[in-house]
């Protein structure tokens, strides 16, 4: 009985982890371009590219399309979510005020391990910028983003701002892959850090809230750069 018992249980954890394993490679590929905004994705194809049922794909689709990164149209199918500039430009003035809330909730909360986490990172991401890898800096960079939300320990909070995050895929490894970008963006990370380790939520919030608006106008100085037609 207990060996039928831990079988069944084993089961239950293949049966349940393969969507969420299906979920999580199929994120890495929408969050890296390999799918692109806007592509159709092929339920049968994807199946056989990953080895799996087309069952864990089609559950996997639903929670992609719950956490913001594709879109499913009836009759048509399923696509990457493509956002327009214009839904962007919302998405970062939310954002703005949720990194503000943030910044002033880390300030007077954040411990010293926490910052070192933090810093950790900081580490990782400078040495991608030396190396010029604007994707590992990308990876990097979302990472430490939602650590920051992580540490308010706020739940809500974080499913809103992974929502956020995940909608904004389209702009946000262009704007990081403009000359000079990089060195300039993890500037703002360290200067982040330092107001919240000050304790000032003040500081804190404001630099945080700019931190965004930077991103945004650097969204929006890759976007007019990629509208030019080349002659």
């Amino acid at each position: 009985m207990t060996k039928q018992r831990e079988t069944n249980t084993i089961a239950l954890i293949q049966q349940t982890s393969l969507p969420m394993l299906v979920q999580r490679e199929l994120e890495r590929l929408i969050l890296s371009g390999d799918l692109a905004s806007g592509a159709k994705l092929n339920e049968a194809s994807l199946a056989e590219k990953l080895g799996v049922s087309r069952g864990p794909v089609r559950e996997a689709f639903r929670s992609l399309e719950e956490s913001g990164l594709v879109r499913q149209e009836k009759n048509c199918g399923v696509f990457v979510r493509q956002v327009s500039i214009e839904e962007a430009d919302e998405i970062y003035e939310v954002r703005a005020a949720l990194d503000e809330l943030v910044g002033r909730k880390l300030a007077v909360s954040i411990t010293p391990q926490q910052v070192k986490e933090l810093q950790v990172l900081l580490e990782k991401m400078d040495k991608m910028v030396e190396k010029k890898n604007v994707d590992a800096y990308s990876a990097l960079n979302l990472e430490f983003h939602d650590l920051l939300v992580r540490h308010t320990g706020n739940q809500k909070l974080l499913v809103t701002y992974r929502r956020l995050v995940n909608e904004l895929n389209l702009y946000r490894r262009n704007a990081l892959a403009q000359q000079g970008t990089l060195p300039v963006s993890t500037r703002e990370h360290h200067e982040i850090i330092s107001k919240i380790a000050s304790g000032d939520g003040d500081a804190a919030g404001a630099i945080m809230r700019q931190h965004v608006i930077e991103s945004r106008n650097r969204m929006h100085r890759a976007h007019a750069g990629a509208s030019v037609t080349p002659p």
